[in-house]
């Protein structure tokens, strides 16, 4: 943990701070908590919305447990958050991967169904998040490496609802620098994970040899970054709604004669659309591609259809489509 001089016992003129005015005019359901890990950036969101939301803010601190440092980390939040006169709620979660799951994936849908949890115990009514511009461009690179459709290439959503509770991420305009900045000329101690320097991640060599090459050739990248992201937010919002027309009309399960009604692209976007709502699952491009072989091929009662879809099978029963766990 890298340690600035000690917290002072009281929050700074919020005027200053960069994430002051990205709070300024949000009207959040009150009281609310900031997902607190110690770093730069939850730091500043917490201070800021401390000074916005005077005695309805609290703090949530995920220990992930992967590190030896985790301990210490919980110790400075506590010691930040008692300074400063902020409730600090800490959530312990075992953030090992499952087979086939990246320990990012891992540690990310602990921390979110932890963060969830821990507010609604807490009778929360929103969480804050401190991701910025440049994690929103990190995102964006990311999920184009992996050769993502429009929900990766939207990248992060500023507001959105999860396990029941709505998390907001408003500091995605205000780029990394000004947060580092601003913390280190005033003096605030922050935690520098020391796992955020490991480029066997691939998200950390994104960041520390993609962006500085792309603050060099293009200096508006995270401008133009996010605007494109938009972009694919709201095309992927139409195709949702298409989705949902499409698969009401059959009334909300698969029909084949339906789906061999429409275009192909068409009938790939209402059964993605069926997979992530109805069941939480979704298809690889290439369970989708067999899957649209299947039912163009679908002309005789007899066919027979069983695909395996994430961790279950799409089978053929009569004339629709269901998933088997």
């Amino acid at each position: 943990m890298a340690a600035s001089p000690t917290p002072r016992p009281n929050p700074p003129d919020s005027s200053g701070n960069p994430a002051a005015a990205a709070l300024a005019g949000l009207q959040l359901p009150l009281p609310l908590a900031v997902a607190y890990s110690g770093g730069a950036d939850s730091t500043v969101l917490l201070l800021a919305a401390a000074q916005r939301w005077p005695g309805q803010v609290h703090a949530i601190h995920v220990h992930h447990g992967l590190q030896e440092a985790a301990d210490a980390f919980e110790e400075h939040c506590r010691a930040v958050c008692e300074q400063f006169g902020v409730p600090l709620h800490v959530r312990r979660v075992s953030a090992r991967n499952a087979p086939g799951e990246s320990p990012e994936d891992a540690a990310r849908n602990a921390r979110y169904h932890a963060l969830a949890r821990a507010a609604r115990d807490a009778g929360l009514q929103a969480v804050l998040l401190g991701q910025h511009a440049d994690d929103q461009v990190e995102t964006l690179l990311l999920a184009l490496s992996r050769g993502a459709g429009l929900p990766g290439l939207a990248a992060m959503p500023p507001v959105f609802q999860r396990e029941g509770m709505v998390f907001v991420r408003p500091l995605l305009a205000l780029p990394g620098r000004a947060i580092r900045e601003w913390i280190a000329q005033q003096g605030i101690a922050a935690i520098d994970d020391p796992t955020n320097a490991d480029t066997s991640f691939t998200r950390n060599r994104i960041r520390h040899l993609l962006l500085p090459a792309l603050q060099e050739a293009f200096p508006q990248y995270r401008e133009t970054f996010a605007r494109s992201a938009r972009h694919a937010a709201q095309a992927q919002e139409l195709l949702e709604g298409v989705a949902a027309e499409d698969l009401a009309r059959m009334g909300g399960i698969p029909a084949i004669t339906a789906l061999q009604m429409l275009p192909r692209a068409r009938q790939g976007n209402v059964l993605r659309h069926w997979l992530r709502t109805a069941h939480a699952s979704s298809a690889s491009a290439a369970q989708l591609e067999e899957l649209l072989d299947q039912v163009a091929d679908c002309t005789t009662r007899g066919h027979r259809i069983r695909i395996k879809v994430g961790h279950g099978f799409v089978e053929r029963q009569g004339e629709r489509l269901h998933y088997v766990p």
